[in-house]
């Protein structure tokens, strides 16, 4: 009970200390110049800016170069959007229709020459050997699903790469019998690194099927596709090159090697 007395008189004295201080700042007028420095300092908030609407009807529209030169009166004002070249266009430089014929294969695609100026092909250039080919040609060469390498390829028979020929499938690279996709074109060097194939055998084979179609139909466990790409869309890290390691442990080609390690992962 003795403790309160002390506490109330040590108040007293904090509110009395207090109160001489506010009278000795107010005597030297150190109140005024506090609110003066605090009003100075106070960021001044800028005006909101009212939103002007424009009317965008008075201002042209920007078009393309190649809209300004036709006529809107004509027929040709019914322009679609840019297509790609491989996209079949009303007529083949011969007259043929190819909407009007079956879906070409995957590893002959149409390319509309009236479009396209390709670079003559010497046999300088040309690499020789049944690789991926060294020559790029972003019209006549066929993209690998793998390697993603628009080349044409070194195989000496091939039609469609010496003599530019559209007509005719690309030897260097796969088709699938299935899909006809782009999942299934695959060039010499992917094929048998990747996935432990031979191109003659695969030419020879026409129920040939890529590794989509057959991880699809489920004939083959653990067999599939070891693209960078479908791998991401699996959420596995890419193999890189692991074809030194594959062969290291004796394995045919990187799909085999992962075949087995996905087994592995699943008795575990």
């Amino acid at each position: 009970m003795g403790r309160f007395p002390a506490k109330i008189d040590y108040e007293n004295i904090r509110n009395a200390r207090i109160s001489e201080n506010q009278a000795r700042l107010a005597s030297l007028g150190l109140q005024k110049t506090i609110s003066e420095l605090r009003s100075i300092t106070t960021p001044v908030k800028s005006p909101k800016r009212k939103h002007v609407k424009v009317n965008c009807s008075s201002v042209p529209l920007r078009r393309s170069n190649r809209l300004k030169q036709v006529n809107p009166s004509s027929s040709d004002a019914l322009i679609s959007a840019r297509r790609s070249l491989r996209l079949p266009s009303d007529l083949s430089p011969n007259g043929i229709d190819y909407e009007a014929e079956d879906k070409r294969p995957a590893n002959a695609p149409f390319v509309d020459v009236r479009l396209c100026h390709s670079p003559e092909v010497s046999s300088e250039r040309r690499c020789m050997s049944k690789g991926r080919g060294s020559v790029y040609d972003p019209v006549f060469g066929i993209c690998c699903h793998f390697c993603r390498q628009k080349k044409l390829c070194g195989e000496e028979d091939c039609k469609r790469c010496n003599d530019l020929d559209v007509k005719q499938p690309c030897l260097g690279k796969t088709d699938c019998s299935v899909c006809h996709s782009s999942y299934g074109v695959l060039c010499r060097a992917c094929l048998k690194i990747r996935y432990g194939e031979e191109m003659e055998e695969v030419r020879i084979n026409k129920e040939w099927k890529c590794p989509h179609c057959i991880e699809k139909e489920g004939t083959r466990p653990y067999w599939m596709c070891n693209s960078s790409i479908c791998l991401k869309k699996r959420k596995m890290m890419p193999t890189g090159i692991a074809i030194y390691r594959a062969r290291e442990m004796g394995y045919d080609s990187v799909a085999h090697l992962l075949m087995d390690e996905l087994q592995r992962r699943e008795k575990i």
